[in-house]
């Protein structure tokens, strides 16, 4: 089991920026595959960026240069630096992390950009 837990978000005007963290707590030693994933209102759940355990990232076209992924092996955190923000990166933001057989989810927290 992996216990994964969000925060950081919040309201921004477009062109700002937030990080975003995720805690890791369990067995994180098992963990392969981290990940920041969002969903819009009446979206469906869509994939932002990726990190192996090896630091290998991957990020969706519609963030590129302006998210940046990375993982604190000692803090057991991800973060996700989001700068540039637009309005259509609103939404609930889910850490995600997988293991060999599991997949675990976070609430999730609520990014809001407007002006």
């Amino acid at each position: 089991q992996v216990q994964v837990v969000e925060s950081g978000g919040g309201s921004v005007q477009p062109g700002g920026s937030l990080r975003l963290s995720c805690a890791l707590s369990g067995n994180t030693f098992l963990i392969r595959i981290m990940g920041w994933y969002r969903q819009a209102p009446g979206k469906e759940r869509e994939l932002v960026a990726t990190i192996t355990s090896d630091g290998s990232a991957n990020y969706a076209n519609s963030v590129k240069g302006r998210f940046t992924i990375s993982s604190d092996n000692a803090k057991k955190t991800v973060y996700l630096q989001m700068s540039s923000l637009e309005p259509e990166d609103t939404g609930a933001y889910y850490c995600n992390v997988r293991t060999w057989g599991s997949a675990y989810w976070g609430q999730g927290t609520q990014v809001t950009v407007s002006s």
